[in-house]
């Protein structure tokens, strides 16, 4: 009888019987887990890409939703409703990007008869027009920042309106969010040139072209606030979080609660943030963005309200003790929020860094491959938000983002430490990824004093390769010798008929450009091969990738010319498999080194591929032809008559860093 009481107690409290997640990767692993502690059977749905996928193997059940392009998938309403349908699911939760502020899809939810676990189509459509939001939350006495709101200008208008305003300036897509199609115009020839700019990644972004101009705070603190609220009026705020750590507008490490805010000040932004979400009768959670004066601490303005779970919503989780996927689902199914405001009180402090695949040594590319060996770290005080695993193949269709690594202490200096422990000890082997930039960054002083601001990381030195030590080239190579002599005794050989380089009593020379051949190896505690048979190693000292002798060779030679400043290719190639998106040049223009002659998009950015030499450009591609790495885009034809300047900069190839990403659709923020 207890059982059975046990049982009809779990009913009445438990939100939905079957929700399906709209998602993938680590946000649909991290709902699917408050799911399944609340007993609520999951749903996943994945494109071909995704089949064998954490997040599938995790959830109750799984729908095949389409192919691998996210269109096709992931960002069709009609597909996911029908899986919803298909498997009698009573509510979705889209998680955060591809349709988590789509309010045509929440439309369709109510139309079919499912909850929507989000806000109301009328806070959705207020809320995700940026020119909207601003003008509705000014009516509600929220401060904003000065600029220019007029879906009804075209460029020329624009550019007269923002010299009234004054510069530096930011141009930013009305719709849309996450910094994609962002300018900076310091001045009126920018400003020309930014605002044909920002329309072409709008329109393609999110089918909407219209622009906003906003006064560029210098310093500014990038601080907002977590929000819920229900059905019956009641708004909280949980707190704000540091997102000022951003490169080209994109977050990298997010705090809570910010070093920067004192308590008069954080009840003030928070009483602001709850009176935006009810000027749009808000429902769920949210977060209200707002800029701060790094000078001028008590002073902050609206930027834009995100509908929808954060990435970074873990470190508000910690500092409050909070779940708010659990929160979301109890509001989407009409309860009452268990809490008020005097109930939240912030303990602790908490540090998340994202984990991209991608190549800061390379201009920030992302990588893509297979993940030969995932391992998250652990530890006191320390998660792991990811939805990867060893022999997943990491493509260009979606994000580039891995995993979150997040930890947790009783103040700020514990958690930095936690944090720079926890990412030492991140294992991702086979693909590129930030995680030696990640720690770099968190040392820097300025980090650790909490000193922040938006450009703090565009200040810092560009990051640089540098080659492995003889150490882990003599690992490599012992490695690479137990391999051979595993083959060849696999196959029946004896060892020194098979095995090349070896000798009793010493590993093999590392290759044969190892720096010192007796070296004493490293100890590494995870090591693979590749394809291409490169050794990746996790040491102490970092992640190292090996190429093979062969390979080695050759690019330890390219990179002595370019040193050099020999080298200079006139081929101009993909950085990696993508869609041109533009060519910025006519076929005969002449072009100088560093000018844009097309922008490739490939894993939700924007690449732009630059001239490496002076002289006649002949274009090799068109918009919309799908390119793969290395590919030939253009070549330049050098002229005596071009410019004289020697170009000393890295040529535009598949091992040199292209001139900067920019933003494009991502399900990411």
């Amino acid at each position: 009888m207890g059982t059975v009481d046990a049982v009809d107690e779990a009913r009445s409290t438990r939100p939905f019987d079957r929700v399906l997640v709209a998602n993938r990767g680590e946000i649909a692993v991290r709902v699917i887990r408050t799911l399944r502690r609340l007993g609520i059977r999951s749903i996943a749905v994945f494109s071909d890409a995704d089949a064998e996928a954490p997040h599938v193997r995790l959830a109750d059940e799984s729908v095949r939703i389409g192919p691998a392009p996210a269109a096709e998938s992931y960002l069709d309403p009609a597909r996911i409703i029908a899986a919803a349908r298909e498997t009698g699911a009573e509510a979705i939760h889209p998680g955060y990007g591809f349709l988590s502020e789509h309010a045509g899809f929440a439309e369709a939810c109510r139309d079919a008869g499912i909850v929507f676990v989000g806000p109301g189509v009328d806070a959705l459509e207020v809320m995700g027009d940026k020119i909207r939001a601003k003008r509705h939350v000014e009516a509600s006495g929220v401060p904003t920042v000065p600029g220019i709101a007029d879906p009804s200008l075209d460029d020329a208008a624009l550019a007269a309106a923002g010299e009234a305003v004054g510069f530096p300036l930011l141009v930013k897509p009305s719709a849309g969010g996450g910094g994609k199609g962002m300018q900076i115009a310091r001045d009126a020839r920018e400003l020309a040139a930014a605002l044909p700019a920002a329309r072409r990644v709008a329109i393609a972004a999110f089918g909407d072209d219209t622009l906003l101009l906003e006064r560029l705070i210098e310093r500014p603190r990038h601080i907002e606030v977590q929000v819920l609220a229900d059905d019956f009026g009641n708004v909280v705020h949980l707190g704000e979080r540091e997102c000022s750590l951003q490169r080209r507008h994109q977050k990298v490490i997010e705090e809570a609660p910010s070093p920067l805010l004192d308590t008069e000040t954080r009840a003030r932004i928070g009483q602001a943030a709850c009176d935006a979400a009810r000027s749009v009768d808000y429902r769920g959670a949210g977060t209200v963005e707002f800029l701060v004066s790094d000078a001028a601490p008590d002073e902050f303005f609206f930027i834009e309200m995100n509908t929808r779970l954060q990435v970074e919503h873990p470190v508000t989780e910690l500092v409050t003790g909070v779940d708010l996927v659990e929160q979301q689902l109890r509001v989407a199914a009409g309860q009452p929020l268990a809490m008020k405001q005097s109930d939240i009180a912030l303990t602790g402090h908490a540090i998340e860094a994202r984990v991209y695949a991608e190549s800061p040594e390379r201009g920030f590319l992302p990588s893509i491959g297979e993940l030969l060996v995932w391992r998250a770290p652990s530890g006191d005080g320390v998660r792991v938000d990811g939805g990867i695993r060893s022999g997943q193949r990491i493509t260009a269709d979606y994000d580039p983002m891995l995993a979150k690594v997040i930890a947790y202490g009783a103040d700020r200096s514990e958690a930095l430490a936690r944090l720079d422990a926890a990412l030492a000890d991140t294992v991702v082997l086979g693909v590129e990824t930030n995680l030696g930039f990640l720690r770099r960054l968190l040392a820097d002083p300025a980090v650790q004093r909490g000193d922040l601001d938006t450009g703090l990381i565009d200040r810092m030195p560009e990051p640089e390769s540098h080659a492995a030590p003889p150490e882990v080239l003599a690992a490599a190579a012992a490695f690479r010798t137990a391999a051979a002599i595993d083959d060849a005794r696999a196959a029946g050989a004896h060892a020194w008929q098979a095995a090349r380089g070896w000798r009793l009593g010493r590993p093999m020379a590392a290759d044969a450009d190892a720096a010192d051949p007796l070296a004493a190896p490293a100890v590494p505690d995870a090591i693979s091969t590749d394809a291409d048979g490169a050794v990746w190693l996790h040491t102490p000292n970092g992640i190292w990738r090996v190429p093979a002798a062969d390979r080695r060779g050759s690019l330890d030679a390219r990179l002595a010319m370019i040193e050099r400043g020999g080298l200079a290719d006139p081929e101009l190639r993909a950085p990696m498999p993508g869609t041109v998106t533009a060519v910025l040049v006519a076929d005969g223009d002449a072009v100088e080194p560093g000018d844009a002659v097309v922008a490739i998009e490939a894993m939700k950015m924007e690449h732009r591929v630059t001239a490496s030499v002076a002289g006649i450009v002949r274009l090799a591609v068109a918009v919309g032809e799908q390119v793969s790495r290395d590919q030939s885009v253009a070549r330049v034809e050098p002229q005596l008559a071009a410019s004289a300047v020697v170009p000393t900069s890295v040529p535009a190839s598949s091992d040199a860093p292209h001139e900067g990403a920019h933003s494009t659709p991502s399900h990411q923020e």
